[in-house]
Parts: structure tokens; C-alpha cells; sequence
């Protein structure tokens, strides 16, 4: 089992997210328990290329600090919402056998959604913890809505296990 922890970058990690406060503390409290439970703790970063905020070589780019990760923790960078796709994590993943995911990060409607479907077609059983990924709101859907579509109906019992953090944890022992 590893701990993905997506797109928590400085730039976009910031009190306009749904939950904000409780995202924090709940994907801080996974992050400590998987590293207490030596699971491997794995970031992925999202590239949306030059001349753009979000790009490589920029502060905003850079991991949150209140995720940050240790020296020994793997970063993979990628330029499309799949984790999987063309930064060498699956391949990653796959040399290593891992079987079990636990997705957390950012944002519910993008990257933590196709991450979740394309993790479930390449054949992991993934976790997605409860408020331990969030969005923003845009004009279809608030953050809340666009949070509990996802996680309450589109995810469950379909391509993941939505649980609580607590749970989450117990499964990490």
C-alpha cells in the first residue's frame, strides 16, 4: 500500500478550496500515519508548461509546506489530470507490486477524479479518504457540490472505496 498524494502545490493549495482547513489537517494526519506505518508516501506535481502559473521552476509550483515531502519520498511530475499517464509512476507502481492505493490531493473534479477511474482500470484497489481531497468552485458546481458528487455518488462502489480518514488509517496497519 502507498499513500498518492497529487497536486498539492503552493499555488493552488489555499483557503479557496472547499474544507480547506479540514483537507489540511486530514491529509497532514494521513501523511504522518503512513510515514509511522512506513508505507510509502508518493507526490505527483502538475505541470501545465511554460509561460503558465502552475509550471515547473516557479514557487507556486512547488509543494505545500505543510505536505512537504522527506528527501527519500518519490515526486513525479505530469502535464495531464492522470497521475498514471506518461510520468512513469504506473511503471513505478508496477515494479514494486503494489496492488493498494490510498488518493488524496487536489482537485476532486480534475486530477483526483481521472487518477481514481485510471487507477481502477489499471487494476489497483484504491482508497479515497473523506475530505482528503477538495476542489474549487467553478461555474456549474460550488466546491462542495462538485466534493460530494464524487465522493458520495460517481466514486462509491463503482472505482474506490470512499471511507473515513479513521478507517483509512486502520487499513495502513
Amino acid at each position: 500500500m502507498v499513500l498518492l498524494v497529487i497536486d498539492t502545490q503552493k499555488l493552488i493549495t489555499n483557503d479557496k478550496l472547499y474544507q480547506f482547513h479540514r483537507f489540511v489537517s486530514n491529509l497532514k494526519e494521513l501523511i504522518m500515519k503512513a510515514r509511522e506505518n512506513n508505507l510509502e508516501v508518493i507526490y505527483v506535481r502538475h505541470d501545465d508548461g511554460e509561460g503558465q502559473e502552475l509550471t515547473k521552476g516557479t514557487e507556486g509550483f512547488e509543494i505545500y509546506e505543510e505536505f512537504k515531502p522527506r528527501n527519500d519520498e518519490k515526486i513525479f511530475d505530469k502535464t495531464v489530470n492522470s497521475a498514471f499517464k506518461g510520468t512513469g509512476l504506473l511503471e513505478y507502481l508496477k515494479d514494486k507490486k503494489v496492488k493498494d492505493i490510498i488518493i488524496t490531493g487536489l482537485q476532486t473534479d480534475f486530477c483526483i477524479d481521472a487518477t481514481v477511474k485510471c487507477g481502477f482500470e489499471h487494476g489497483f484497489n484504491t482508497i479515497v479518504p473523506a475530505y482528503a481531497n477538495t476542489t474549487v468552485d467553478n461555474k456549474f458546481m460550488t466546491g462542495e457540490e462538485s466534493y460530494r458528487y464524487y465522493n458520495e455518488f460517481m466514486w462509491q462502489r463503482r472505482y474506490t472505496q470512499c471511507m473515513s480518514v479513521e478507517e483509512t488509517i486502520g487499513k495502513m496497519k
